[in-house]
This record gives structure tokens, sequence and C-alpha cells, in this order.
């Protein structure tokens, strides 16, 4: 074995001047939790809770994945009643149906995915036509998309209004 030259000639890393860089790997530490750092968990509110409590209205996996999102997705309530819902009663405005209003916000939900290049979250472009009694054309109004962990840490979508935390 031929010895190589590091520096300025020096063949041996020891005669290298006190100057120089060495790395020196740091000993092991511990693990260190969530619970270590911030102390117990005081409440937890699961997605479970969240979507038996109404505060997130699920979307049907059939659906989802029809509209190309294989993973489990839920609108925030807000995003639901401000983009998805409508009765026979809005139907004086124009005529429209739940499941199709729930279709434009998933396609488009996919189309802002496909389209943001990865990343947690991206803001969804949609046009509903907003429920209030009288609007006949759409109007344009954004969505946000976040990728997050569920209850058993598997991959779910969130879709809810830009505002809401």
């Amino acid at each position: 074995m031929t010895d190589k030259t590091l520096i300025d000639g020096a063949a041996n890393p020891d005669s290298l001047g006190p100057d120089a860089m060495r790395w020196t790997p740091e000993p092991e530490q511990p693990a260190v939790s969530a619970a270590d750092v911030f102390g117990e968990v005081i409440h937890g509110y699961s997605r479970a809770s969240a979507l038996a409590d109404g505060v997130l209205v699920a979307v049907g996996d059939d659906i989802a994945r029809e509209a190309g999102i294989g993973v489990p997705v839920a609108l925030t309530a807000a995003a639901w009643a401000d983009c998805v819902a409508w009765t026979d009663e809005d139907n004086r405005q124009t005529y429209q149906d739940e499941s199709g209003r729930l279709w434009d916000v998933l396609w488009m939900t996919r189309y802002a995915i496909r389209r943001s290049g990865g990343g947690r979250s991206c803001t969804v472009e949609l046009h509903r036509v907003p429920r209030d009694g009288q609007s006949h054309e759409s109007e344009r109004t954004w969505l946000l998309a976040t990728c997050g962990p569920g209850d058993e840490m598997e991959p779910v979508i969130t879709i809810s209004l830009p505002d809401e935390d």
C-alpha cells in the first residue's frame, strides 16, 4: 500500500498542523421523547374524535380513489359548509348537488397536489357557487390541503379553509 498525500505533502494525518480540523464522533445520546421535552400530554384530540364530533367530515374512500387520491381524506366542517354543502333549498339559486361539489373539491385538490411538486401542504384554487340564496355564478375561493399523520401515523389529507388552524 502506498502513502497518499493528504494536505501539502503530509502523508500522515497526525503530521497536520494544530489548527487542522478533525472530526471526532460524538458519543451516543439517549433518545429523548416528546414527554421529556414538553412534559406529559394534558389533552389529546385525535382525528377519530374530530370526525365523531363533526369537526371533520370524512370523504368516502371510493370517491377519493376515483378522483385519484389514495389516502383517507376529510374536510373541516367550515370547508365542507363553504364548498360542498348544498340542499334542495339552495337549488333556488342554481341547480347543483353535494356529490358534484365534492367531486370538484377532490379533483381540484388532486390537481393542486400534482402541481405543487411535493411538500406537506398546498393551496387549492376552486370556483364554486356560494350558498347565499342569490348567486348564479361561481366565485373563486381557496382551500388548503395538508398531508399529515392520522391516528395510526398513516398518511391522511385534511382540506380546510386557508385561515383555519
